[in-house]
């Protein structure tokens, strides 16, 4: 019950796998499942990336056969007494499905800080260097990761791997490497992030942008590039076909961009021969701009995919007055809002920020500096340190990700710490220094911005060690142990989406929709669903369940409440906006409400309230 939203979603999948009477029946249970979107046979592996699930899973299942054969003890069990609610028996130990799940993501997620550490080695040249990105990653971890809350979504396994692979990639461009092992070795990382989150994908464009920077400005040679594209192009083509052709993959602008930056680097032979820089960089810039483009949109349109639709819908949204239903959907969650200028103010007084404006204040003038005599004509290599000028423009891609949608701070914060170690880096600070500094002048300096950074930071870290609680939500324990005991197995349920995800992993139950919004038949179905909020007639609404095989709508009375800081948050102000010639009929939510305040049924036929504990959550039936 705790897993609300998409975590609610994967973890079904993991529970329907170690409960098959063999991993492969749960496989095939999950690749043709029929519970998820009733009235459809769906891939889920294709549709939500749930390896992860898959991996755990299957090392579940012989993990508990051979404990229980050898008798070893791997979990507790005992009962705990609630008051005046039933007794519950409550298990705890490796042993334990969930605490086995949750031990394999924390393992995942722990990688997160030797990556850090790796990346910060690298930039600079040495052990303090990694040692400072730690710390600035420690004392913010609070604003660095969710994994602590949210074990089970996508991000919690993806985002190691790809901190990972920038590691590798940093390690690979500084040494100037080229080769299949290399390719092989980036790869490593690559797929399985693929494989794991579907956003992975555009973490990857950024990155493939962020290539092309390098590259255009003539600071990685011909055969370290190519290696680099290869190992994105094999990335797709295996993700692609593990993910069973995965649509939203071929129309995103990873593969467009991959296409457009192979293309650059093998054709660089002919277009190398411009010898005038800012010619170099603009005629670059614009094959790649035409291209990357040009293929996605191209695309979509010949093989009328709008999966990804609604990720430009929202970025529309945020700098135009364009809003739909389901933009309002994700911009009016905090998450999917700007990044409020409290994570900058907690950022600046962990001195995370002054310390990672340090870092790159000492590259850029460094930089200025070793590109003074090449700003007119191409100079080869003109810049000693690609790997640092790669992670810099990262950086920037990461903080404009994280300012549009809060959310993807988890990007911008650990990359902020792998910057501050540019500090420690010697012979970049002797570079720009106009008076030789001593090691031990400058190693000083680090102790005194780690004594500072921990003073700032311990309470940060004594905060989120001192976060204590279980949950608990009897109202929400009864509607489920009422859906038990009173609908059929194969019932059939619509309703909010993070109680829909709730309702298919406690009871099993078939649903129409669900949290995972990103494919637009799924969209579709919502806002057929959510008419319930709307103010169309009661017996269209009626019509469009009944048409969807819903028997029963759940929802909760604080659904109907209104916003009044921001109408058009609320359901009502979302169907005012969507559905502007109903604007003047009656509320549909004002006929919930009266109805189960009166507790008369006869107001709302042909639904019927079957279920109504505490006015909280309502069961209609359909």
């Amino acid at each position: 019950m705790a897993y609300r939203t998409e975590m609610g979603l994967y973890y079904s999948y993991y529970k329907t796998i170690i409960n098959a009477e063999s991993f492969l029946a749960g496989l095939e249970q999950i690749t043709k499942d029929t519970v998820t979107e009733h009235g459809h046979e769906i891939n889920t592996l294709n549709r939500f990336n749930l390896y992860p699930e898959v991996i755990l899973a299957f090392l579940y299942r012989p993990f508990r056969a051979i404990t229980t054969s050898m008798k070893i003890p791997v979990e507790i069990c005992y009962q705990v007494n609630r008051g005046e609610l039933s007794p519950v028996e409550s298990c705890e130990g490796i042993g334990n499905p969930h605490y086995f799940y949750v031990t394999g993501v924390f393992l995942i997620a722990g990688t997160v800080a030797s990556s850090i550490f790796l990346l910060g080695v690298v930039l600079s040249d040495s052990i303090l260097g990694g040692l400072l990105a730690v710390a600035c990653f420690a004392f913010n971890h609070g604003e660095a990761t969710r994994v602590q809350w949210t074990p089970p979504l996508r991000e919690s396994f993806a985002f190691p791997l790809i901190i990972a692979h920038i590691a590798v990639l940093s390690n690979i461009l500084k040494y100037r490497k080229s080769g299949t092992i290399y390719s092989i070795l980036l790869m490593a990382f690559s797929i399985p992030s693929l494989l794991f989150w579907q956003f992975s994908q555009f973490a990857f464009f950024t990155q493939i942008c962020s290539i092309f920077v390098v590259f255009a400005l003539d600071f990685i040679p011909y055969s370290t590039a190519k290696t680099i594209v290869n190992s994105h192009i094999i990335s797709f083509i295996v993700s692609f076909v593990l993910l069973f052709g995965n649509e939203m993959m071929i129309t995103a602008l990873y593969f467009p961009s991959i296409i457009a930056l192979a293309f650059i680097i093998y054709t660089s032979p002919i277009t190398t021969r411009i010898n005038l820089r800012l010619l170099y960089v603009l005629v670059l810039s614009l094959i790649f701009a035409t291209i990357t483009l040009g293929l996605k949109f191209g695309l979509s349109k010949m093989l009328k995919i709008e999966d990804d639709a609604h990720i430009f819908d929202i970025l529309r949204s945020k700098f135009t007055n364009f809003a739909n239903f389901h933009t309002r959907l994700y911009t009016c969650s905090a998450e999917f809002d700007f990044m409020p200028y409290v994570t900058v103010e907690k950022l600046i007084e962990s001195l995370l920020i002054p310390l990672a404006a340090g870092g790159l204040l000492i590259f850029t003038i460094g930089f200025v500096k070793s590109q003074m005599s090449s700003l007119v004509w191409r100079q080869p290599d003109s810049y000693e340190r690609p790997e640092v000028f790669y992670n810099i423009v990262q950086l920037v891609c990461y903080t404009i990700m994280a300012m549009l949608i809060m959310r993807l701070k988890l990007f911008m914060t650990p990359h902020l710490c792998v910057v501050a170690a540019l500090l420690s880096n010697f012979q970049l600070i002797s570079t720009i220094s106009n008076k030789k500094i001593s090691r031990f002048v400058h190693v000083s300096m680090i102790v005194a911005v780690f004594a500072a950074l921990t003073y700032q930071g311990l309470p940060n870290i004594r905060k989120q060690l001192s976060i204590r609680g279980e949950y608990s939500n009897p109202d929400q324990e009864m509607l489920f142990n009422w859906i038990e005991k009173n609908t059929k197995k194969d019932a059939v349920f619509a309703g909010t989406m993070p109680v829909m995800a709730n309702v298919k992993l406690t009871t099993l139950r078939p649903i129409v929709n669900h949290p995972h919004y990103e494919h637009v038949g799924i969209r579709e179905r919502t806002l057929k669903v959510y008419s319930m909020f709307s103010k169309k007639p009661i017996a269209e609404v009626h019509r469009t369940l009944k048409s969807m095989g819903v028997d029963y709508f759940v929802f909760q009375l604080m659904n109907c409440a209104n916003d009044e800081r921001r109408p058009q948050c609320a359901y009502r102000g979302m169907w005012d906006e969507n559905d502007p010639k109903n604007r003047d009929r009656t509320s549909l939510c004002d006929l919930w409400i009266l109805a189960a305040n009166s507790k008369d049924s006869t107001r709302i036929a042909p639904f019927k309230i079957v279920y109504n504990t505490n006015n909280n959550y309502i069961v209609l039936k359909v």
